[in-house]
């Protein structure tokens, strides 16, 4: 037993050499307050706070991420519901549309709904082919197209959760609340969603922090008109050579995540006491 702990030696020199290491770098060059990294401070650190259009850029961010996670709850838990509620058969069928997104590569996937969302896409082809508009509709290099994109991509990490814990909860009691006189919304509500809680919390994470920080999809269908953090950092490390502050903001949007982390998982376990209590 005493030497158990030399199992889990491997794993921690890994994430040490490769986590650890490398995020200590990250912070130490952020730590110089001119771009030649000759004098320490925290110079880069106020050059972001006291600029709003830095802080407009790490509030859009968050809002991405949000806003995407949002998105994918209100696609992510009917499939899941349906998932466990299908039989066998069906299974297999729902697991395959589920798992298809994870098997293709970000960039393919991201390019395809460049190709959908263009002046000449899919979408406004069949809108000129309906004869709703004759100007094609600005749909790519949007927000909302951004938002989309993301959705569609992380959509598998909201539901796989969802259906981990929708597919162990007691079936009995849904029918216990309907034979006591609550109402199916009632029940849903009630019952359902916080003993769900763990599953849509662990969704919420994963599609949160991926969204943050999905460079690819946020420079490709937001075109570089839209100002993300991970865009930013890439325009301030590789065009602009300023690695202080490109590493001041890459530290700003890992603390900023950190923040969300902790919060869902102080969510978690009121929603654990209160589901048990």
């Amino acid at each position: 037993m005493p030497r158990d702990w030399l199992l889990v030696l491997p794993l921690a020199l890994f994430f040490i050499a490769f986590v650890g290491v490398p995020l200590g770098l990250v912070a130490l060059i952020s730590l110089h307050s001119d771009a030649a990294m000759t004098h320490f401070g925290v110079r880069q650190y106020l050059l972001f706070f006291g600029d709003s259009y830095n802080r407009g850029i790490l509030w859009q961010t968050l809002i991405l991420g949000v806003a995407t996670t949002l998105v994918t709850i209100v696609l992510g838990y009917p499939v899941a519901h349906l998932y466990v509620v299908s039989s066998q058969r069906w299974r297999r069928f729902l697991i395959v549309l589920i798992l298809l997104p994870l098997l293709t590569s970000s960039v393919v996937r991201t390019f395809a709904w460049v190709v959908i969302l263009g002046n000449e896409g899919l979408v406004n082809e069949l809108l000129l082919a309906l004869g709703r508009t004759s100007p094609p509709f600005r749909l790519l290099y949007t927000p909302l197209a951004v938002i989309l994109s993301l959705a569609q991509i992380e959509l598998p990490l909201m539901v796989l959760p969802l259906v981990t814990t929708l597919g162990s909860l007691d079936t009995r009691l849904p029918e216990a609340s309907h034979a006591l006189g609550a109402s199916s919304w009632r029940t849903w509500w009630k019952i359902t969603v916080p003993l769900a809680m763990p599953g849509l919390l662990s969704g919420t994470l994963l599609v949160f922090t991926g969204a943050v920080s999905a460079f690819v999809v946020q420079t490709l269908v937001g075109g570089g008109q839209l100002m993300y953090m991970p865009f930013y950092i890439y325009e301030q490390a590789i065009q602009t050579q300023n690695y202080p502050f490109a590493a001041a903001l890459a530290m700003i949007l890992l603390l900023s995540v950190l923040a969300v982390v902790t919060l869902l998982n102080y969510f978690g376990r009121k929603t654990r006491g209160f589901v048990h209590g």
